[in-house]
């Protein structure tokens, strides 16, 4: 069976790469959205971490012997406590100030990382396997899925709604919401909102270290693996919305599947696609898609 001329298995194929790529796309831009929606920071070094993130994966492999599930649940909270550290001695003198501070200070922050990292293991990348319990793929009839890409996929939506969730529909991101308006009201009711922050910022970085490690085996892991998604995952935040959690993970998994099909009918096309579409989105709504009107 053919769709406009495209056999069927090929155009899956495509749907589920470009799932599985928009799948990191909400991951990284929903740690932009939380970071700059509750803290207003941009924060540039976000790629620095998704690749610090796959690159504590494959050292925490070849040095410790640690399997992938160790390293899913520890690398993203190093990276955690890094974002935290990196927070209380340095963002948090710059909250005052304009954005472009914290841009410049986060873009800083990406060179040291990157370079730091180069130093060591040059530009060349690192071979990270899949887990033998998601190696090989299942045949579902109509097309062959690999069972660490559809794994990625439902790994990374159960992330991306419980956060929403957490945020927007509990308590505890009312207090978070509450305190980035008007922190001096939160603390009167005994609230430590600087903690609060602190723990923000290092759970947004924590994201990118997890979507890291997700896409280690999937994306060698290369110091450089994150400059150049950086760019399409702050194009992302920006068609979603700035600071919009579910306008990033509507958004992001959106574009990857306009990636994916644009792949299929325009290959020449599919690395700017998602730029193009940005552009349509700010001439017809400058806020983003689900971003408010100012």
């Amino acid at each position: 069976m053919d769709i406009f001329g495209v056999p069927l298995p090929a155009m899956l194929s495509q749907l589920t790469l470009g799932l599985v790529n928009g799948s990191f796309y909400a991951m990284l831009s929903l740690g932009l959205a939380v970071i700059f929606g509750l803290l207003n920071v941009i924060n540039f070094s976000h790629g620095a971490f998704y690749m610090m993130g796959a690159f504590l994966a494959w050292m925490g492999m070849n040095y410790f012997e640690l399997n992938y599930w160790i390293m899913l649940a520890l690398a993203p909270l190093v990276v955690g406590v890094l974002g935290i550290l990196i927070e209380k001695t340095m963002l948090r003198w710059l909250y005052k100030l304009d954005h472009l501070y914290g841009l410049l200070l986060t873009f800083g922050l990406t060179l040291l990382i990157e370079g730091l990292f180069r130093s060591f293991y040059g530009v060349s990348s690192q071979q990270y396997s899949v887990p033998d319990a998601l190696a090989g793929a299942m045949d579902l009839g109509f097309m062959v899925l690999p069972k660490y890409r559809g794994f990625v996929v439902v790994a990374s939506l159960a992330v991306c709604l419980s956060t929403w969730f957490v945020i927007e529909k509990t308590r505890l991101g009312a207090y978070l919401r509450a305190g980035t308006e008007n922190p001096k009201l939160v603390e009167a009711f005994g609230i430590n909102v600087p903690l609060m922050v602190t723990l923000t910022y290092g759970f947004g970085v924590a994201l990118a270290g997890l979507a890291g490690v997700l896409a280690a085996p999937i994306t060698p892991p290369s110091p450089l693996m994150g400059s150049g998604l950086i760019i399409t995952v702050f194009a992302v935040v920006v068609i979603g919305g700035m600071g919009s959690i579910l306008g990033s993970i509507v958004t992001g998994l959106g574009l990857g599947v306009i990636e994916g099909l644009t792949k299929v009918f325009y290959p020449e096309g599919s690395s700017t696609v998602v730029f193009v579409v940005m552009i349509i989105v700010l001439l017809l709504r400058p806020a983003g898609l689900f971003g408010k009107e100012k």
